[in-house]
């Protein structure tokens, strides 16, 4: 499913894409943390069928996919998070993203929605965060039930966890 941009009703920020006032992204879950990808860095959400390992690679690297004719980088951001490895049962989706000119797919646990949040409830990273997640984080959102904590695919691309 590739997601369109809104002409006319939407400008990009260096956060989100914003509509109106509100900042738009789309909602993952990893361990059963709720997090967010700025909705105008994601090219495309997508089952991944295959996988081709690459011996020798970091271990959040998977492998190597095929996207309609494009070789992709699959990242597992489980391990890029230091979250523990899940079930072999996990729903097996993926969010493209393309950091210069690159494309990669961020391999996720679960899809959520896209979710429209107003600019007032956005924080800077509290203090108490993981430190690895702190690096990979532009801020947070504080919801009524949780915490989004908004992810950044330049900084999880650029991680060390990739450096082989």
């Amino acid at each position: 499913m590739t997601l369109p941009a809104s002409p006319g009703l939407a400008s990009r920020t260096a956060d989100a894409v914003v509509v109106g006032s509100a900042h738009e992204y789309i909602t993952l879950t990893m361990a059963d943390q709720l997090f967010g990808l700025p909705i105008g860095d994601v090219h495309e959400v997508f089952s991944v069928n295959r996988i081709t390992r690459v011996p020798l690679t970091a271990k959040p690297i998977k492998g190597l996919l095929n996207l309609r004719g494009r070789v992709v980088t699959a990242i597992c951001l489980r391990a890029v998070l230091g979250l523990p490895d899940a079930s072999e049962h996990t729903e097996r989706m993926a969010i493209g993203v393309e950091i210069d000119g690159e494309p990669f797919a961020l391999l996720v646990d679960r899809i959520g929605d896209v979710v429209r949040l107003p600019p007032a409830t956005f924080e800077a990273n509290p203090i108490h965060l993981n430190a690895e997640w702190q690096n990979l984080s532009k801020g947070v959102h504080r919801l009524e039930t949780s915490l989004l904590v908004i992810l950044d695919p330049e900084r999880i691309v650029g991680s060390e966890s990739l450096a082989a």
